[in-house]
C-alpha cells in the first residue's frame, strides 16, 4: 500500500548520478567562458568611454583593434607563444598551489611569500654553487628553493592544525615577513659585490637552461609536468582522495579514519612548495638574481588563476595559459591600440568578480545550476564559517 503522506518525487530535478558529468561541465567550462566573455565586453565598454579622452570621440572600433593586437603579440608568432608560455609558467604553478589549498578547504593566499622565500632561497645557493658544474648547481639550487617554499607552507598549515589560526590571517602576515626578510637579506649578508642597486650576485651556472625560443627555458617543462601529476594526486590516488574529502567535511573524513590535521599540514606544505617551485622557475629561469625590493603579483594572481580554472588542474593550465597570454600580448596591445597595458589588471579584475557573483552570469546566459557545487568562493566562505579543521 502504498503511504498517501509520503512526498511525490521531484521528477524535474535529475539524479546526482546523472547530473554530475553535466554539473562538471559547466562549473569547468561554461561558468569561465562566461565569465571571461563577459569580462572582455565590460572592457569593450570601458575602451569607447575612454577614448574621447585620448581621440577626441568614441571609437567603436577601438576594442577589436585592441583584442586583436591583443592576440596576436601572444599567439601571433612563435616567440610569442614562447612569450606567453614563459609568462605562464609561474601563473600555473602558483596556481596549482593555491588550487589543491582550495580542495582541501583552505584559502592559501601566501603564495606570494612562498615564491619570494624559494626564489631567494634558489638564488642563495645559485650564487654558493657558481664552481659546480650545471648538472650539480642545477638540482641544488631548484631543491633548496623547493624546501624554502615547502617549510614556508608548512608554517600555517601547521598554525591552522593544532592552533586554529585562520589560515587567510597567517598567510597574509607571512607575505609581509617575507618581503621584509627578503630586504634585509639581499641588502645584508646576500648582496652581490660591485652591483648598482641592492640584488644577489648574478647566478652563472644554475641556471635553467633554455630548451626553445628566446625565453622558453626548463622552467616551462616544471609546469607541464605539474599539470598531470596533481591531477593525478587529486583523482587517481589515496592522498588525494583524503585531501577532497577532508576539504568537503573534515568531521567525516576524521570519522572514517583519516587524520584532518596531518593532511592539511601537508596540502599546505606541498602548496607552500608548488608556489616555491613558480618562484624557483621565474628566479633561475629568467632573472637570473634577486633583487631586495622584487616586485611581482604571481602570487595574487595565482588566486584568480585557481578561481577562474574551478581548483582543477587542467582546468588552471588553461586559466594560467590565459593570463600568460594577456601579460604577452599587452605590450603590443598599448603600440597598436594605445591601450594601457593597465587594462589588463581590469579584465582579470572583472573576471574574478563575474567568478564571484555567477549568479549573474547564470542570469545573463540563463545556465541552470548544476545542483551539486558553489562557487569556489561560496563554498571557501562557508568553510571560513565552520571554524578550524577538526
Amino acid at each position: 500500500m502504498t503511504d498517501a503522506t509520503a512526498p511525490e518525487t521531484d521528477r524535474s530535478t535529475p539524479p546526482a548520478a546523472t547530473r554530475g558529468r553535466g554539473g562538471e561541465i559547466l562549473d569547468l567550462v561554461l561558468l569561465p567562458s562566461a565569465a571571461i566573455l563577459l569580462a572582455l565586453v565590460v572592457g569593450a565598454v570601458i575602451m569607447i568611454l575612454s577614448s574621447p579622452l585620448t581621440r577626441g570621440g568614441f571609437n567603436l572600433a577601438l576594442p577589436w583593434t585592441a583584442y586583436v593586437a591583443l592576440v596576436q603579440g601572444s599567439f601571433g608568432s612563435f616567440d610569442a607563444i614562447v612569450s606567453t608560455m614563459s609568462a605562464a609558467t609561474p601563473l600555473v604553478l602558483a596556481g596549482l598551489a593555491v588550487g589543491i589549498g582550495f580542495k582541501a578547504g583552505v584559502f592559501n593566499i601566501g603564495a606570494q611569500g612562498q615564491f619570494l622565500m624559494a626564489g631567494l632561497a634558489a638564488a642563495a645557493m645559485g650564487v654558493a654553487t657558481a664552481g659546480l658544474p650545471p648538472v650539480a648547481a642545477i638540482p641544488l639550487a631548484v631543491g633548496a628553493g623547493l624546501l624554502a617554499g615547502a617549510a614556508y607552507g608548512f608554517v600555517p598549515g601547521f598554525l591552522k592544525a593544532t592552533t586554529g589560526a585562520h589560515e587567510v590571517v597567517t598567510t597574509i602576515m607571512l607575505n609581509y615577513v617575507a618581503i621584509q626578510f627578503l630586504a634585509w637579506a639581499v641588502s645584508g649578508p646576500l648582496r652581490g659585490e660591485n652591483v648598482t642597486f641592492a640584488r644577489t650576485e648574478t647566478i652563472t651556472t644554475a641556471v635553467l637552461p633554455v630548451l626553445f625560443g628566446r625565453d622558453g627555458h626548463l622552467g616551462i617543462a616544471f609546469a607541464a609536468i605539474a599539470v598531470p601529476l596533481l591531477a593525478w594526486l587529486l583523482f587517481r590516488s589515496t592522498l588525494g582522495f583524503e585531501i577532497r574529502t577532508v576539504g568537503a567535511n573534515p568531521h567525516a573524513a576524521r570519522y572514517a579514519g583519516m587524520r584532518p590535521r596531518a593532511i592539511l599540514i601537508l596540502t599546505m606544505s606541498l602548496s607552500g612548495m608548488l608556489a616555491g617551485l613558480a618562484g624557483v622557475a621565474e628566479i633561475l629561469g629568467k632573472v637570473h638574481h634577486i633583487p631586495a625590493a622584487y616586485s611581482t603579483t604571481v602570487g595574487f594572481d595565482a588566486i584568480a588563476v585557481a578561481l577562474l580554472g574551478r581548483s582543477h588542474p587542467v582546468g588552471i593550465l588553461f586559466a594560467g595559459i590565459l593570463f600568460g597570454a594577456m601579460r604577452a600580448g599587452s605590450g603590443l596591445m598599448q603600440i597598436q591600440a594605445g591601450i594601457p597595458v593597465q587594462m589588463i589588471n581590469v579584465l582579470q579584475a572583472v573576471i574574478l568578480f563575474f567568478l564571484a557573483a555567477d549568479l549573474i552570469v547564470r542570469a545573463v546566459f540563463r545556465l541552470r545550476s548544476s545542483g551539486e557545487s558553489a562557487s569556489e568562493l561560496q563554498t571557501i566562505s562557508a568553510s571560513y564559517g565552520g571554524g578550524g579543521t577538526a
